[in-house]
């Protein structure tokens, strides 16, 4: 996720255990998906919808946080 932000990921997951828990969760959903995408789990069209949809949101929090991180840092 967001792969040219590392290094202010690094350091907002390590100051800032909301944007930790956000990443966290991300990344649990990223699995989940894959692994329905893969057959690995069984989920219905509606059930992955919505892991896909509360990932993006996710990723959405979490880039606000980095751009406000990175706009206190400038």
């Amino acid at each position: 996720m967001l792969h040219e932000y590392k290094s202010e990921i690094h350091d907002l997951k390590m100051n800032n255990a909301h944007f930790a828990k956000i990443f966290d969760k991300h990344n649990a959903l990223d699995q989940q998906i894959e692994d329905a995408e893969a057959d690995r789990v069984l989920l219905t069209d509606v059930e992955l919808e919505v892991l896909k949809k509360e990932k993006l949101l996710l990723k959405d929090e979490a880039y606000k946080m980095i751009l406000d991180y990175k706009k206190a840092q400038a």
